[in-house]
């Protein structure tokens, strides 16, 4: 079984990778983009019986600072 899980900065925090490919993109001519956030994202093989609990446990253990991070998990097949 797997999960993905996506990682990103909560909203108000600042996010200075998504500033530096923000003007990145501007630099190179790409016009229209308002705003980046970067995040992350991370697949888990996962054994047979791992639950969804068991996954937002890894988040909140190691997986994303909870502080500054959101997280989103989907289980798969």
């Amino acid at each position: 079984m797997k999960a993905v899980v996506t990682v990103m900065l909560k909203q108000g925090v600042l996010d200075p990778q998504g500033e530096a490919v923000k003007s990145a993109l501007g630099s190179m001519g790409f016009e229209g983009v308002d705003g980046v956030r970067q995040g992350k994202v991370i697949e888990l093989d996962l054994a047979d019986g791992t639950t969804e609990a068991q996954v937002n446990e890894m988040c909140e253990k190691l997986l994303a600072n909870t502080v500054i991070e959101s997280y989103r998990v989907e289980m798969g097949a």
